[in-house]
This record gives structure tokens, C-alpha cells and sequence, in this order.
């Protein structure tokens, strides 16, 4: 069973720095709690404290919590009201939605001076006849009952009735205990039979398992899928069965049911984890060692030449709102992978690029995966090209580009090359007559006829 433990208390005690001795109010509620201890060792000072819709049975462990102004324990299994004489400040208990049917056990609360709200509807006591006047004429201090006040007048006849009353509770108690003992046997009886068919089904799948003869064997792998859809039939068939049998509602039913949801809830959980350690394996590069295209993700994505920069850019539509840590990037010479959230998308590239000095960062504006791959190859702009783009450029442009000197000057610096050509640049040289450090003198001028109006009214 579940019972409150010192992590949990701590944990539900953030607002109090998860400090516990000091503790004031703290809410347990929905957390399968099937023992209730501890709280009056570890929080003395507790003065509003909640237990709703839990598995308790029993009130027990908080007499010592003399502070203690505001108990909720509804939606529990509890049969009797008892061990609260020592709550000496309680002024308010709710019991709703429990198994009370020993009203007579109210009386302990006598001894409760500053009680003044109680509730006990949802009770099977509430249907006894008589339950409200016998309430209300026990516990003199008490100002409401099931949200209800309680007049003057009301109290005074129901005292007047006492007797009568207190006697047609009694008989009606004890019919109620002599049916509660029934259930029990009931209950337990069930719970034995689910039991040994449970264990039966365990030993039928062990005969099953291993086959005493080998002519089985054979067979049994071609039978795995049938074994399993049979499987999934029987389980819902069971499933179907338990939530259509009509039973009582009792605490052991609701414990039941409980435990049942419990095991399903554990045994998908089971499945769930097996399909994640059991992944689909991709074929990502062949025997022959040829990289495939793929895209598992399913993503949208782009692969742009940056000819002027002279490197390649993937831009990948990742989810905005996926974590980064969930993406791993791994650029090759000749090829990108990205793992989302596992699944591989991968690229072949159209030209060997330098992994080292690739780059990958997030879009801040659309929270794209934008990777950045410099080639391999540089690229050593030739004269007549030159030539050719001044031409054909804008004047403002070559206006810039003719003041900085960058037009009339190409040199190249060759340690910012790793693999310069020199013979590619020798071949050019002899082929042109003209070496790609100059260009030709007669051109530059006519180029600057064009745009020496313009050149003037720009700069005074």
C-alpha cells in the first residue's frame, strides 16, 4: 500500500521552502494514499490539512496535531469517525463521500469543543432515518451540518426526540454492519477467484511457452501474430467483463477498481517503454557505402548555393517550439544528417563541403535549423569575369568599389587559401597574355565615363 512519505510532504511543501516541521497547511490530495501516519510526528504546527479522494481507511495519526483547525478527508474509505479527541482546535471536518454507516461513532467528536461545521453527506448513514436529529442533538457546538445551519429550534426538538431516535439509529446500525460483513465475504471471495484464474493463465502460458514435443516448435514462430491478436481479444474481453459486472460500492470494490486501473495503466506503460528501446532502424547508407536522401521527420527544407560566399546553406523547418537539445546535427564532406527527436533527415550535397568550420544555429524569428557549410574548393575570380560584373553593375556600386580600390586591385593573399592552383593561374596567364592581378587599363576609364555625371553630383 501507499502510505505518506517525507518526499512527498516536502514536495507538496514548496511554498514553504520544503521546510516540514513549520509546515502550516499542506494539500495531499489524489495521491493513492492508502495508510495515513506520520504527519503528526513531522508537522505539528499543521493547521489546514487535505486528503481528499484517496484510498484511507481509516482515520488514524493525526490526534497529536493540536493545531490542526481544518480536516478533509472526503472521498475516502473510511467507515467510522475516531482519533480526533486530540485535534483540540478542529473546528472543521469534512467527511463527504466516504463508507460511515456506524453513525453512533459521531460521539467521539464530543470531546471537539470548537467543532462547528461537519459534512457527512455521501454516506450511507445520511439514509438512515433519523440521521439529522440525531446529529444535531449529540453534537451540541456544532453551527452546520452537510452546509446546512442548525436553528434553535431544530436542536430543541431534536433533543426532545433523543431517545426514540438514538434507538431507531441503533437497529438500523446494526442491520447496516450485519450487511457490511456480508460484502467482505463477498469482496473476498472475489478477490480469491481473480487470484487463481490469474494463475491459471500464468500456467497456461508456461505450458504454452515450452512445448513438451518438437514438432511444435516449427509452428509456433509462424503462430506469434495469431498468439497475439488472441491475446488482445482475451484482454478485452476481461476488460469488458469487469466494468459490466454489477457490484455493490464499497470500499473494496473501489479499492478494486482501483487496483485494477493501476495494473492496465502499469502494463501500457510496459508496452510504451518496449516500442521506445525497441527503434525502427534505418538503412542511412547502403553496403556499397552510397548515402541515401531522407526525411523521416517529414519537414520542409530548402538547400541554397552561396556562390558569393562560396558555401551551402540547409535551411530545415524544425518545429518552432522543439527544444534544441532534441536536434543533432552532424555534417559530413559530402553529406548533412539531422536526428529530431530521433528521427534521421538526411541530405547528400551537391559539392564536398569543409565539416570543421560548418556552423548550425536556430532562426530567432521562425525557429528554423539554418546550417551553414563552406566548400571545400575556393574559387578564384578570373579577370574577363571581373570585367565583365563591373559592366554590368549598377553605378552606385562601382562607385564604391573604384574609391576603396578593391576594383583595381585583385591580389590574391595565398595563405588565406589551403589549396591554391598555381597552375590553372599560369595556364590563364599564357592563355590571355594578362595575369589576374591587373586589369586591363583601357576598360577601367570607359567604365567611368558612364557614371562620371553621377560621380560628381554625389560628391562635392
Amino acid at each position: 500500500f501507499l502510505s505518506v512519505t517525507e518526499d512527498l510532504v516536502r514536495k507538496r511543501a514548496e511554498h514553504n521552502n520544503c521546510e516540514i516541521f513549520s509546515l502550516e497547511e499542506i494539500s495531499l490530495h489524489q495521491q493513492e494514499i492508502e495508510k495515513l501516519e506520520h504527519l503528526d510526528k513531522w508537522c505539528r504546527d499543521l493547521k489546514i490539512l487535505y486528503l481528499q479522494n484517496n484510498l484511507i481507511p481509516k482515520i488514524e495519526n493525526v490526534g497529536k496535531l493540536k493545531k490542526l483547525e481544518y480536516l478533509n478527508v472526503a472521498l475516502n474509505n473510511i467507515e467510522r469517525i475516531e482519533n480526533l479527541e486530540g485535534c483540540e482546535e478542529l473546528k472543521k471536518l469534512d467527511l463527504t463521500a466516504n463508507f460511515i454507516g456506524e453513525l453512533s461513532s459521531i460521539e467521539s467528536l464530543k470531546c471537539n469543543i470548537h467543532l462547528k461545521e461537519l459534512f457527512l453527506m455521501g454516506n450511507p448513514c445520511t439514509e438512515f432515518e433519523g440521521y439529522r436529529q440525531f446529529v444535531v442533538a449529540t453534537l451540541h457546538q456544532l453551527k452546520y451540518l452537510d452546509s446546512k445551519e442548525i436553528e434553535r429550534s431544530e436542536r430543541i426538538k431534536a433533543l426532545q426526540n433523543y431517545p426514540e431516535v438514538k434507538w431507531k439509529i441503533r437497529e438500523q446500525e446494526r442491520a447496516y454492519l450485519l450487511k457490511r460483513a456480508r460484502e467482505k465475504e463477498e469482496a473476498q471471495r472475489r478477490i480469491q477467484e481473480r487470484k487463481d484464474k490469474e494463475q491459471k493463465q500464468m500456467e497456461s502460458k508456461l505450458g504454452f511457452d515450452s512445448p513438451d514435443s518438437p514438432q511444435e516448435k516449427p509452428n509456433q514462430a509462424e503462430g506469434n501474430g495469431e498468439q497475439e491478436t488472441c491475446g488482445t481479444v482475451e484482454n478485452d474481453e476481461e476488460e469488458r467483463r469487469f466494468w459490466e459486472e454489477p457490484t455493490p460500492y464499497t470500499p473494496e470494490s473501489r479499492l478494486e477498481t482501483h487496483r485494477y486501473i493501476e495494473e492496465k495503466r502499469r502494463a501500457k506503460d510496459n508496452i510504451r517503454e518496449t516500442k521506445k528501446k525497441e527503434k525502427p532502424s534505418w538503412t542511412l547508407v547502403t553496403t556499397e557505402g552510397k548515402v541515401l536522401n531522407m526525411n523521416v521527420p517529414k519537414l520542409h527544407f530548402s538547400l541554397k548555393d552561396d556562390e558569393e560566399n562560396n558555401q551551402i546553406i540547409l535551411d530545415l523547418a524544425v518545429y518552432r517550439h522543439l527544444d534544441t537539445s532534441l536536434l543533432d546535427v552532424d555534417v559530413q564532406p559530402t553529406y548533412i544528417r539531422v536526428l529530431v527527436k530521433g528521427k534521421p533527415f538526411q541530405l547528400v550535397l551537391p559539392e564536398e563541403v569543409k565539416p570543421d568550420s560548418s556552423s548550425a544555429k536556430r532562426s530567432q524569428t521562425t525557429g528554423h535549423l539554418v546550417v551553414t557549410m563552406p566548400k571545400a574548393k575556393e574559387i578564384i575570380l578570373a579577370k574577363q569575369k571581373v570585367s565583365a560584373s563591373i559592366e554590368h553593375s549598377d553605378c552606385n556600386t562601382l562607385q564604391k568599389n573604384t574609391r576603396s580600390g578593391q576594383v583595381e586591385k585583385l591580389e590574391v593573399d595565398p595563405s588565406k587559401y589551403s589549396f591554391p592552383d598555381v597552375t590553372k593561374i599560369i595556364q590563364e596567364k599564357e592563355r590571355t597574355g594578362q595575369g589576374p592581378i591587373k586589369l586591363q587599363p583601357q576598360k577601367v576609364p570607359e567604365v567611368k565615363k558612364s557614371c562620371v555625371d553621377f560621380e560628381n553630383n554625389d560628391v562635392p
